[in-house]
């Protein structure tokens, strides 16, 4: 059994998570742990302080006491707002108040896009344009090219939470660019987990999406990679898509 933990803020879409798991098949194990949220406000403050030490340090110990092998900051804005040098701060910290090895969403999604062998990517952001260009910036300093941001200029996480299938597909169309190789959506209250297969046959590409590479990325922590197609490109064991 591979025990995995994550942190995730407040409660949007975490029923992805146990979607994810029945997918990935019964040795696998997805525990979620919830922070506390503060103000649930799509402003640069209000994610610092929601991905800060002090709010990481309460939930891990529901994380060690579970048993799990990994420690996921399951929030990608909650990361990347703090620069590719805080975000490595971020984790190292909870890495140090967990005691095992530790990533977050944002990370992830630089991750995975090297492991299906993508480098040009569009963003389809659910935040404001200012959120979404410092992720486009944090995605830069992972070595990747973005050939185009879409914002929505969703204020909240909560409204976030209430989008479906349409909506999430309406927002991937709009973000992908000709040269782009895959398309990212970086929002962990965004329900994407049963969506991903109509969103690569839509737009005839990989699509990340936050709740999709952040399991993926707790699992590459573990040295595992599981074949789990309706979980998308990232899930098959072969790169379908080569730079």
């Amino acid at each position: 059994m591979t025990a995995l933990g994550f942190l995730y803020p407040g409660h949007f879409a975490e029923d992805d998570y146990p979607r994810i798991e029945q997918l990935l098949g019964s040795d696998i194990r997805v525990d979620l742990f919830h922070t506390e949220l503060g103000e649930d406000a799509h402003r640069v403050a209000a994610l610092r302080e929601m991905g800060s030490a002090e709010r990481l340090a309460a939930g891990v110990e529901g994380l060690r006491l579970a048993g799990v092998e990994t420690a996921v900051w399951a929030s990608t804005s909650g990361g990347f707002v703090h620069g590719w040098e805080g975000a490595q701060e971020q984790v190292r910290t909870l890495a140090r108040l967990a005691g095992m090895p530790a990533s977050s969403t944002s990370f992830a999604f630089v991750h995975a896009a090297r492991e299906i062998g993508v480098r040009r990517v569009a963003v389809g952001g659910t935040y404001p344009e200012d959120i979404t260009a410092l992720f486009a910036d944090f995605l830069r300093a992972g070595g990747l090219e973005v050939t185009g941001t879409r914002s929505s200029g969703i204020a909240t996480a909560a409204e976030v939470a209430t989008w479906g299938e349409e909506d999430v597909l309406t927002l991937a169309r709009a973000a992908d660019t000709p040269d782009a190789q895959a398309v990212l959506l970086p929002d962990t209250a965004l329900h994407t987990a049963a969506h991903l297969g109509l969103l690569e046959k839509a737009l005839s590409k990989p699509v990340l999406t936050a709740n999709q590479v952040t399991v993926w990325e707790a699992l590459r922590l573990t040295d595992r990679r599981v074949n789990a197609p309706s979980l998308g490109t990232l899930f098959t064991r072969e790169p379908l898509v080569q730079v």
